[in-house]
């Protein structure tokens, strides 16, 4: 009995010094100090370091690498305090060559229950009044007219009006017939079903 109850401690002994070891193993990780915006240049001061517990399926940037994001664009919103993963920054902009960037001034009732995200591809779809003919359309052509585009950026519901602003980028030829039917508010924003459903 004697022997099994020294074993038995024993045991114990060894299991809390590996518990304390992996309480102790941690990793330094970049954090975000302050807000980012989507496409917004990463610099060294919108950027700090923590000692963490991480989890291996956690993808952070480690502190040793904060070289390899500082320069790089924000491709979604950053919050302070949060962990920075690496796929949250890219090297590209978020307008390509050959595109534009409409502004798109969304209602309450216009914006989609889907949360709008950066890289979402849509649909700007022309919706002319009751009885308006729709300019620039091909004769023949059955539907409405609509122009492929891409969330760059969607604000926050302003307060008191709802109004959401949505960055759109679409091919640089459409740029100005898609802001033409935003300014005679004769615009539909559309969401494409995701490639991978």
């Amino acid at each position: 009995m004697i022997a099994l109850s020294l074993a038995l401690i024993a045991a114990g002994g060894a299991g809390a010094a590996v518990l304390l070891l992996q309480v102790g193993d941690r990793t330094d990780v970049v954090t975000v100090v302050r807000d980012v915006q989507v496409g917004q240049v990463l610099t060294e001061q919108d950027l700090g370091k923590a000692s963490v517990a991480l989890d291996p399926a956690v993808k952070a940037v480690r502190a040793d690498d904060v070289d390899s994001v500082v320069g790089k664009r924000a491709a979604v919103e950053l919050k302070p305090g949060s962990l920075l993963a690496p796929a949250q920054v890219t090297k590209d902009s978020l307008v390509k060559a050959g595109e534009q960037l409409v502004p798109i001034g969304l209602k309450p009732e216009q914006v989609p229950a889907t949360a709008l995200v950066p890289g979402q591809k849509v649909q700007l779809v022309h919706v002319p009044a009751p009885g308006a003919a729709e300019a620039g359309k091909e004769p023949g052509k059955v539907g409405p007219q609509s122009i492929a585009g891409r969330v760059v950026k969607a604000s926050k519901a302003a307060p008191g009006t709802g109004v959401v602003v949505v960055d759109v980028a679409t091919a640089a030829e459409d740029g100005p017939t898609v802001a033409a039917w935003v300014a005679a508010d004769a615009l539909r924003l559309v969401l494409d079903a995701p490639e991978d459903s």
